[in-house]
C-alpha cells in the first residue's frame, strides 16, 4: 500500500533509540525528511547516515533536552514547518507514590507530559497556519490500566490521553489531525531490561523470563515495527478521517483487564 508520505517532513522526538529508532526507520522508508530530536545526538548521527545510505532522504539531527527551559523554541527553530511531528520522547520512571519523589515526578512529566504539550501548542499554530498538518502522540497503556505501581507513568499518561482527545476532536476543522497510540509493552532494550528484572522479583530468578513472556498474547511482546507502521499509516491520508482518538496496541491486554472489572 503507497501510504503517500513521500516527501513529506517529519520532526520525531526520542529518535536514539527504541520506538524512536523505528519511527525513523519507517518513515525513512516511506521516503520522508527527517528531523531527528534527542539527547543523544552521536546516536542520531549514526542512525541518519545509516538511513541516508538506504533511502536516499534528508535527514537532520538535533541534541536537545526537553526538561530545558527553551528547548521547546530551539527545536521549532531547527526544525522549520514540518507535516508530521512524532512525539516520543520521555519515560516516566516506575514506582509507587512513596518511591517516585517529587522531583523525579516532576522531571519525568517535564519531559513527556509538558514536552509533549508545549511541542504540540507551537507546532499546531505553525500547521494551522500552513493549513495542514499531523501530530501522534506515543503514550503508552498506562493511561488505561491505572497501576499503583507505576502511579506517575499512569497519571502522565491518563493526561496526555485527554489531552490528545481534546485538542485532536475538534483539529479537523484546522485540517489538523492529533491522535494518540497506546502500545503496551514493546520489545526496546529498556522494556526488555525492565521485564528481567520484574521477571526476577515476581519469580525469583531472572531466567525465568520466558515464565513472564508465556502470560502475555502470542507468548511475547510487540515488536518495534509493530508500531511504528502503525504510526506511518495514521500520518498518512489513508488514515484521513482518524483524529482525536486513542489507538491501543497491547495484544488486547487491556480488553482482558477491563473484561470482569
Amino acid at each position: 500500500m503507497d501510504l503517500m508520505l513521500k516527501g513529506k517532513r517529519v520532526l520525531i522526538t526520542g529518535a536514539s533509540q527504541g520506538i524512536g529508532e523505528g519511527l525513523a526507520e519507517v518513515f525513512a522508508e516511506e521516503g520522508c525528511d527527517l528531523h531527528l530530536v534527542a539527547r543523544q545526538v552521536e546516536r542520531m548521527h549514526a542512525l541518519a547516515s545509516r538511513l541516508n545510505e538506504r533511502y536516499g532522504v534528508d535527514v537532520r539531527v538535533q541534541g536537545a533536552d526537553l526538561t530545558q527551559p527553551g528547548s521547546v523554541a530551539q527545536i521549532a527553530a531547527e526544525a522549520g514547518d514540518v507535516d508530521v511531528l512524532v512525539n516520543n520522547a520521555g519515560a516516566i520512571p516506575a514506582g509507587n507514590i512513596w518511591q517516585v519523589d517529587a522531583e523525579a515526578w516532576r522531571r519525568g512529566w517535564d519531559v513527556k507530559v509538558m514536552g509533549y504539550i508545549d511541542m504540540t501548542r507551537i507546532f499546531y499554530a505553525r500547521m494551522k497556519a500552513r493549513g495542514h498538518g499531523v501530530i501522534l502522540n506515543n503514550i503508552g497503556n498506562g493511561g488505561e490500566n491505572f497501576d499503583a505501581r507505576y502511579i506517575a507513568g499512569s497519571t502522565g499518561n491518563a493526561a496526555l490521553m485527554a489531552f490528545t482527545r481534546a485538542i485532536g476532536g475538534p483539529s479537523l476543522d484546522d485540517n489538523i489531525r492529533v491522535i494518540g497510540v497506546n502500545p503496551g509493552p514493546v520489545a526496546t532494550d529498556r522494556i526488555i531490561k525492565v521485564l528481567k528484572l520484574r521477571a526476577q522479583e515476581q519469580l525469583g530468578d531472572e531466567c525465568r523470563y520466558e515464565e513472564l513472556m508465556a502470560n502475555y498474547p502470542l507468548g511475547r511482546v510487540a515488536k518495534v515495527r509493530e508500531i511504528a507502521d502503525l504510526f506511518a499509516f495514521l500520518a498518512s491520508e489513508r488514515s484521513g478521517y482518524t483524529s482525536g482518538t486513542i489507538i491501543t496496541v497491547d495484544g488486547g491486554i487491556t480488553s482482558r483487564r477491563s473484561i470482569g472489572g
